[in-house]
């Protein structure tokens, strides 16, 4: 029950948050296109890519809410992993449009009224940190949200310095200000998709999440009662929130076996938020009794 209104929530708030980026960024478009501002115009592009970002991070988060199926065992959770990677890409390939954009247009940069930029800049920045603060909520541990609110933390910056671009073209009359806050834009956005590039690529090949060692996870499972050695051990993420686990253990004795699973499997969502073990248990006498079992394939 808990699971399914976590994830209701989450479309929920994709739904909205989604939704006021696309309108702002029609206005937005519409402004730039009418003062011919650059500015305006790659930030419009930029939270127009952001938009595409959201809505599959909704889809994802929508998707994540089927059941699983005879054929799809663990539901459709890994959507929100592949989510951020293809929103990764599209930061990518948005970053190097504005750069090239940016660069033709700082030789001879087109007069633009400053005022438009600034109070459309200006409500940009209104829109993405109420965006940010609904996205706020389990984004640490959530790679689907994580990737949504860097996202909007990065445009509220990019308007802010859109604002400012406008002001000193107010004041200064530095038209330059216009195509070098695109270039800027370009930067902030290639920076902001690395690593989340990097992360959302190494959850999609099953790699141990962020944050976790496996090394420490194999020497607690050997310090508990009577484990001899461990074997076969794979961490991996399963979907936003959820850690799988598989390992084989070598242990001395089955007193209270079940009573022994129980609670490693309590301790280790406990201790590292791996909520999805499966442990596979071999049994002897004593330790000295038990042999390494050999390396085998899967």
């Amino acid at each position: 029950m808990h699971a399914h209104s976590h994830h209701g929530t989450a479309t929920r708030t994709f739904a909205i948050v989604t939704l006021a980026n696309l309108a702002y960024t029609a206005i937005e478009a519409g402004y730039g296109f009418a003062t011919d501002s650059l500015a305006l115009l790659s930030d419009a592009l930029h939270n127009l890519g952001d938009v595409l970002g959201l809505g599959l991070a909704w889809a994802a988060a929508a998707i994540a809410r089927r059941a699983p199926t005879q054929r799809h065992t663990y539901g459709w959770r890994r959507a929100t992993l592949l989510s951020p990677l293809a929103n990764a890409l599209l930061l990518v390939a948005f970053a190097g449009a504005l750069g090239w954009e940016a660069v033709r247009r700082l030789g001879e940069p087109p007069q633009v009224p400053a005022m438009p930029v600034i109070v459309v800049a200006a409500i940009g920045i209104a829109v993405n940190l109420g965006g940010a603060w609904l996205m706020r909520g389990g984004h640490s541990h959530d790679l689907n949200r994580r990737g949504a609110f860097l996202h909007l933390l990065a445009d509220a910056g990019v308007s802010l310095a859109a604002v400012l671009a406008g002001i000193g073209m107010l004041q200064l009359g530095w038209q330059w200000l216009d195509p070098a806050t695109a270039l800027l834009v370009g930067a902030v956005v290639a920076a902001s998709a690395f690593g989340l590039l990097r992360d959302a690529f190494n959850a999609a090949m099953d790699a141990v999440p962020a944050g976790l060692h496996q090394a420490q996870v194999r020497d607690w499972l050997l310090e508990q009662e009577g484990v001899c050695a461990v074997h076969h051990l794979h961490i991996w993420s399963l979907g936003a929130g959820e850690i799988a686990m598989t390992a084989h253990l070598v242990r001395a004795g089955s007193e209270g076996h079940d009573a022994f699973l129980d609670r490693l499997h309590h301790e280790l969502d406990e201790r590292f938020g791996i909520n999805h073990p499966t442990l596979q248990v071999e049994f002897g006498s004593t330790c000295h009794d038990l042999h390494d079992p050999a390396p085998h394939g899967h």
